[in-house]
């Protein structure tokens, strides 16, 4: 079996810790210039704007010069260019380093920041920001964490070492423990097991349990209960045993204890206005530990941060950041 030949580097650097779009050119086609592909397969950028980019040289071929705007078509051409990036609302809470080494950078992510660009958040993620502030454009996401959880997330500083610390995550060969606080029932017998089967649909924001063999594994605890004016709190450990997506929000809503501040379980609420930062989803990624696949050291990490609705309910629920 023939290996494919690895794209050449880009010739463009890093943009606010975004790397530049690479574009390959298709095999065959009917276009007869570089500009008329383009302007084709970038055609929801709007009427102009990719003639504009050609007029401004801000596609350039893999030696760095600005591409014609009469070149020539050439299938299997790469082609790099900048996306320019709407301005982004900036997540006000520090993103803390809580280990570093040559191999693996180990971040403490707060609530609303997005581990890696996807959508309408880019600049303004774990990965761009940690590229800037640590100065390693190389850097990369071994796996995510959803936006509104907050907690430990692992990157790679070598990009040839990234498939063996994303293999940890795969074969499921990595501690984690989660942390959220709920609604405490005194019917709900604790510890257990929940074991379902979760189907996440493309294009549909909640996930949902149907009928099947289970595919999806949690084990529940409760750590602490408070009683309140209002609402009996728990404080509960979740041990994901496998990774689907919204598994432990899931499984924490079948039992009847949705994790506070919830906007998806167990009903769809409607979204925030952007920079809205209050009563953030109550689930922490507690700790992290794996046997290092490159060193071989083990590692355990903890995050240093507290739900606000445990050590804060009244100012939680009020919204008072």
């Amino acid at each position: 079996m023939r290996r494919r030949t690895p794209p050449p580097p880009s010739p463009l650097p890093q943009r606010d810790g975004i790397d530049a779009v690479r574009v390959r050119l298709p095999a065959a086609g009917p276009w007869s210039t570089v500009r008329e592909h383009l302007t084709e397969r970038l055609s929801g950028a709007g009427a102009g704007v990719v003639g504009g980019m050609f007029d401004a040289g801000l596609f350039v071929g893999a030696d760095g010069r600005a591409v014609p705007s009469d070149a020539p078509y050439e299938p299997g051409m790469f082609v790099w260019f900048h996306r320019e990036l709407p301005a982004e609302v900036p997540v006000p809470f520090p993103l803390e380093v809580v280990y570093r080494d040559e191999h693996i950078v180990v971040a403490d992510k707060p609530h609303f920041l997005a581990t890696t660009p996807r959508g309408g958040h880019v600049t303004e993620t774990a990965l761009a920001r940690l590229r800037r502030e640590l100065g390693v454009p190389a850097l990369g996401a071994a796996h995510r964490l959803d936006r509104l959880t907050a907690g430990l997330v692992l990157f790679t500083v070598r990009p040839e070492e990234r498939g063996a610390y994303q293999g940890l995550f795969r074969d499921r060969r990595v501690r984690k423990e989660y942390e959220a606080v709920a609604p405490y029932d005194p019917a709900l017998v604790l510890p257990r097991t929940v074991r379902s089967r979760i189907l996440k649909e493309r294009g549909v924001l909640a996930a949902r349990e149907i009928e099947g063999e289970p595919n999806a594994v949690s084990r529940v605890e409760l750590i602490e209960r408070r009683p309140g004016p209002d609402l009996d709190l728990g404080r509960y450990r979740l041990v994901p045993g496998t990774g689907q997506t919204h598994q432990l929000r899931v499984h924490m809503t079948a039992l009847g204890v949705p994790i506070l501040g919830d906007p998806l379980y167990p009903e769809v609420t409607d979204p925030v206005p952007a920079g809205d930062f209050r009563r953030p989803l109550q689930l922490l990624a507690r700790e992290l530990g794996f046997t290092d696949p490159v060193t071989g050291r083990e590692h355990r990490f903890r995050s240093g941060r507290s739900l606000d609705a445990w050590t804060a309910y009244e100012d939680w629920a009020a919204g008072r950041q």
